[in-house]
């Protein structure tokens, strides 16, 4: 399975995810990305991470996906009853 790693860039800060996770496919990093920024909301607060945008990438370091926080929050009102048994990659 493929590897993707998932990164946090706010402004012109990186925090790289070091270790990654192995997803079936784009739409399920998708899937995690989303879990993931929602679960940083919920902890970090709204206001600090709204110009935030977590970068997946793949093995060889190619962005698979840009996904600004603030679309996680206006996604939500569409999130399946189920998005609590995703896991949340932790960097």
């Amino acid at each position: 399975m493929p590897r993707y790693f998932f990164n946090t860039r706010i402004g012109n800060e990186v925090i790289a995810d070091p270790e990654g996770e192995e997803l079936r496919n784009p739409d399920r990093a998708w899937e995690v990305a989303r879990a993931m920024i929602l679960e940083l909301l919920k902890i970090e607060g709204m206001e600090d991470l709204m110009r935030a945008v977590l970068e997946v990438t793949d093995d060889e370091g190619e962005i698979v996906l840009e996904f600004p926080f603030v679309e996680a929050i206006l996604d939500e009102t569409e999130a399946p009853a189920d998005d609590a048994d995703i896991p949340v990659t932790k960097h």
